[in-house]
């Protein structure tokens, strides 16, 4: 067995690029090889700054001889037949062809045997064509080439079994032949050297100065930031992306420490955190108590003469330019009030088609308000709901923010702190954006709460209102993380608001920013008047809105327009909360809860109190579960069976038992238990005690199967079939108090 070594050499490719590159081309040459009929033991692929190194391991010498056979016609076919299937076959003859007996006739077989050739001769093809089709997000040109890449390519190591494959590139202008040549670190090893494998090729890079294994490369990196902020009396900030990103920088990782100038650490933590890593990939310490630490940790990508002092030299000089622009803006902003830049949201447009950010600012904190309320929160708790919302988009007129966008709602919670706002107010000002992904933190104070619903309700109900849905590939204003976001907010609270009367009571200032943003400003009357009529959320036909409008916008011109905006948003709002839907239930499989269950609570509608639907979820699980769940799931899909056949010939089966027509003693138990059951479960699901309500259910289990067992639904006498069927229909009413039956698998 023989080992294949490609290394593409080339110049430094972005960071963000390099992983994925190099998962790419390994997928794509395995897949060649595969398909070629080339087996392998495995694949490993490595990246550096400079170059991509796939090693392939457990090749055959030569491929393994092919033997196939191809059905032809039926003996005594037409010719026209008989000639193309000798075409396809790569057959002279029709006597080079096998009759056999199928047992449907006697068909023509062909029996085509190709002998395997040497592995080698089939590699430049493969090898070619991966790196022709490598994906890049970005790529270029060079020389007169017409070859496109993300850097220029400068040489490519082919070797199997220790010797060069025959091959070349064409870069549409020049051309690189493969070889058996790379080369080191560009300044502490220049120069090249051949290598006859693998381990050879390894070796002799580390040897020139390449560590080439990424994974080690971070373990290099980290070991020597922790070493050397400990040095320092320090600790390092774990940053798990930085390190990913530094380590696709350096080929020959140096870790080296400097320091930060006293005069800017009165400026945010996280302003020079990001300043650092952001734009000169610099690592920060912290002190035991997790304050930032003068000192930050830059990882060079070679050794010097002067153990780095020049290096750490000039990277403090850099980073004191950055900083000091950092500290100026701070000083700045400090200078106006976050109140005194709401009206500066005027001038910044959120969306051509829902208005400007300062009006986004007014609905936020309508629905901060309305949220507060909803909760039965005090009155303290409701004013500063509506603080925090007005000055939660503040800070992004700040120069701070201007430079350094990440930090926004951070700063405004330090410039809230400096003004001596509430810190319930300050607080809420940074944590309006969270939760930012599945693992961000949740906030849980009130006041942080009711904003951060407010702005991701108004996300979703304001894109859906302009019909900017998610599609599955396409999600451009992060709609499907809103969502995720709001039903974390509200499970891990414990909040008990009706979410479907909060999206439709929203709707009106959507509206309101939608119309204004087509040129018509809607009035309050006037949007009173039409989302009062359309109180359901349903559109309304264009001549009855027409019609309705007509008092307050009398031209017609207008008034088509605004009955666009309206039904839009009418549409698009409807959306909202099945789209809610749909992302509780890729949550809740995520964490392995049956997406059947949710489905079969969700069925009986009207349900929008995600606390109350995970309760019910909860408990139906735990009643399907058990020996008599599972029976009485069985029974109920049993009767549910039965009443659709019925039910499609002679309607429904609704309406009251007739006690007087139940003659067996199994179809009276059932009737009573029916009764009981309900009487038993409907108090204890009104005051949301699922379980309890689930074991009454479960009590249904023996009566249920007895009636089964020993009653005949479909009697001779009419009336009493019609009874048993109203009783096959009491046992689906009673069991979708709590859940559709009929939605659950199994």
């Amino acid at each position: 067995m023989a080992e294949l070594l490609i290394e593409l050499f080339m110049e430094e490719i972005p960071a963000r690029m390099q992983v994925r590159a190099a998962e790419d081309f390994k997928r794509l040459v395995t897949e060649k090889l595969s398909a070629a009929g080339i087996g392998f033991t495995q694949a490993e692929v490595h990246s550096t700054p400079r170059r991509l190194a796939l090693l392939v391991d457990g090749l055959p010498t030569a491929q393994a001889d092919v033997r196939e056979e191809k059905k032809g016609p039926r003996v005594g076919s037409p010719e026209q037949a008989l000639a193309g299937f000798l075409k396809s076959a790569g057959l002279s003859s029709i006597d080079q062809a096998e009759q056999r007996d199928t047992g449907k006739g006697v068909f023509y077989f062909a029996v085509i045997e190709k002998k395997g050739g040497a592995t080698i001769d089939a590699l430049p093809g493969i090898i070619d064509a991966a790196i022709r089709e490598l994906p890049w997000p970005k790529s270029m040109r060079w020389g007169a080439n017409e070859f496109l890449w993300v850097r220029p390519l400068h040489s490519i190591i082919a070797l199997f079994d220790g010797a060069v494959i025959p091959g070349t590139l064409d870069l549409g202008g020049t051309s690189i032949a493969y070889g058996n040549q790379t080369e080191g670190h560009r300044f502490l090893s220049p120069g090249a050297f051949a290598v006859s494998s693998f381990a050879d090729y390894a070796s002799k890079l580390l040897a020139a100065h390449v560590v080439l294994d990424r994974e080690e490369r971070k373990r290099l990196i980290l070991a020597g930031a922790r070493d050397a902020a400990k040095a320092e009396g320090f600790v390092l900030k774990d940053d798990p992306g930085l390190l990913e990103e530094v380590a696709g920088l350096v080929e020959w990782p140096v870790v080296l420490t400097g320091a930060i100038d006293n005069q800017f650490m009165d400026v945010p933590a996280e302003v020079l955190t990001t300043s650092m890593r952001t734009h000169q990939r610099y690592f920060a310490l912290e002190t035991a108590d997790g304050k930032l630490a003068p000192r930050f940790v830059v990882v060079a990508n070679r050794t010097t003469i002067d153990g780095g002092k020049a290096v750490i030299a000039g990277n403090e000089r850099v980073l004191r330019a950055r900083l000091s622009d950092a500290k100026f803006f701070w000083d700045q902003d400090l200078k106006v009030k976050l109140e005194d830049r709401v009206p500066g949201l005027k001038d910044i447009t959120f969306h051509a088609k829902l208005g400007t950010l300062a009006q986004r600012v007014e609905r936020i904190e309508a629905l901060s308000v309305a949220i507060a309320k909803a909760l039965n929160w005090d009155e303290a708790t409701v004013e500063q709901a509506a603080l925090a919302a007005r000055l939660s988009k503040s800070d992004l007129t700040t120069g701070v923010v201007g430079e350094f966008p990440e930090v926004q709602g951070i700063m405004g919670r330090y410039v809230a702190y400096h003004e001596g706002l509430p810190a319930a107010v300050a607080e809420a000002i940074a944590d309006h954006y969270k939760p930012l992904g599945p693992s961000d933190r949740v906030p849980t104070d009130k006041v942080s709460v009711a904003v951060a619903l407010a702005e991701k309700i108004d996300t979703l109900v304001a894109f859906f209102g302009i019909d900017e849905k998610p599609t599955g590939s396409r999600d451009p204003f992060a709609l499907r993380r809103a969502a995720l976001g709001v039903i974390r907010l509200i499970v891990e609270n414990g909040l008990r608001v009706k979410l479907g009367e909060v999206i439709k009571g929203h709707l009106s200032l959507i509206a309101r920013s939608a119309g204004a943003a087509v040129g018509h400003d809607v009035g309050k009357d006037l949007e009173e008047l039409v989302f009062g009529i359309v109180g359901n959320a349903n559109p309304l036909a264009a001549e009855e809105l027409h019609a309705h409008l007509q008092p307050y916008v009398s031209d017609a011109a207008k008034q088509t327009v605004l009955v666009d905006v309206f039904n839009k948003c009418l549409r698009g709002a409807s959306d909202v909360l099945p789209f809610f839907y749909d992302r509780l239930k890729v949550s809740l499989k995520e964490k392995g809860v049956r997406h059947d269950l949710i489905d079969a609570v969700l069925a009986l509608g009207g349900e929008d109190d995600f606390v109350r639907l995970l309760a019910r979820v909860e408990a139906l699980s735990g009643l399907i579960a058990t020996d008599d769940g599972k029976n009485l799931l069985a029974a109920a899909k049993r009767a549910s069976n039965i009443l659709r056949i019925e039910e499609k010939k002679d309607g429904p089966h609704d309406g009251a038992v007739d006690a007087g027509l139940l003659t067996q003693d199994e179809e009276k138990a059932l009737a009573d238990a029916l009764v009981a059951a309900h009487s038993r479960a409907a108090p204890l699901i009104a005051a949301e005690d699922f379980t309890g309500a689930m074991a009454a259910f479960a009590a249904l289990r023996a009566p249920v199967d007895a009636f089964f067992e020993k009653v005949t639904v479909n009697a001779p006498e009419a009336p009493v079939r019609a009874n048993r069927l109203r009783l096959l229909s009491q046992i689906r009413a009673t069991l979708n108090l709590i859940a559709d039956f009929s939605k659950i698998e199994g």
